[in-house]
């Protein structure tokens, strides 16, 4: 049995991850937030070998899904939804007819799982601070993330961050649709919204908001795709509440949108 070494460990976790930021600074899909449509949308895509980076802000991913409803660890999805935990092996039960409860922990532990097999490297802990926009073939286009640690910047310490360069962004990250907002913020361009920017969401009509995330889910920027909540707060249309079937469709229409634009 080989003695362990403390120093063989730190050298080992140290190396293998540089390894891994250094293949992934750049890549063909950087997703923003590892909620329930940015894993789905990184399984999809990774599973098609494309080259996928997701980046969460928080330690831990999964985004909403975790807490179900106020803490309470159960999800719903309708039919559309359990069409994806049928694909991702997720046991759910049904409570009546249209309306399937899931295990959230096990939703999203299963989700990730997927993602990550699939061949998706998720870059837990880093926030993005910034887009690049560059002019590509005469007309300007999302290229990649400028990222930092979410401790550091909680810190407010004076540390510039790194480039990610890729073919496309998606803006998962939820309400406050992040990305989305620093490149309108910063950039002054226009998204295709109803406002031109960053609208915000209208109050829950769980109906309307499922139907309304998916159709959202677009393309709103050369290069930047929104899906999940932020589709919702960039288009302006209602929130659905604790239903997690348009979140999930979300994720595959985002991955769809690429794959048919990288052919």
């Amino acid at each position: 049995m080989v003695e362990l070494n403390e120093k063989i460990i730190s050298k080992a976790i140290v190396e293998r991850y540089m390894n891994k930021l250094m293949d992934y600074l750049e890549n063909d899909v950087s997703i923003v937030g590892g909620g329930p449509a940015g894993l789905v949308c990184a399984y999809y895509l990774a599973k098609q070998d494309i080259k996928v980076a997701l980046f969460d802000k928080r330690l831990t991913i999964g985004g909403g899904m975790w807490g179900g409803a106020m803490l309470f660890n159960e999800i719903v999805v309708q039919d559309m939804g359990k069409e994806i935990l049928d694909e991702f092996g997720i046991k759910y039960e049904k409570y009546t007819d249209g309306y399937y409860t899931a295990d959230a922990v096990e939703s999203v532990s299963t989700l990730t799982s997927h993602a990550a097999k699939a061949g998706a490297k998720v870059f837990n802990a880093v926030e993005i601070e910034d887009v690049v926009l560059k002019k590509i073939d005469g007309k300007y286009r999302v290229n990649g993330l400028v990222v930092g640690w979410t401790t550091v910047n909680m810190a407010h310490l004076p540390v510039d961050p790194l480039v990610v360069t890729s073919k496309y962004v998606i803006d998962a990250t939820g309400h406050d649709a992040d990305v989305a907002t620093v490149l309108t913020k910063k950039a002054g361009v226009e998204l295709e919204s109803p406002t031109g920017g960053v609208v915000g969401e209208k109050p829950m009509w769980a109906e309307i908001g499922e139907q309304a995330t998916v159709e959202h889910t677009k393309e709103v920027y050369p290069g930047l795709i929104v899906a999940g909540m932020a589709a919702v707060a960039v288009s302006g249309a209602h929130r659905m509440g604790p239903v997690f079937g348009g979140m999930l469709q979300s994720g595959k229409k985002a991955a769809n949108i690429i794959l048919e634009s990288l052919k």
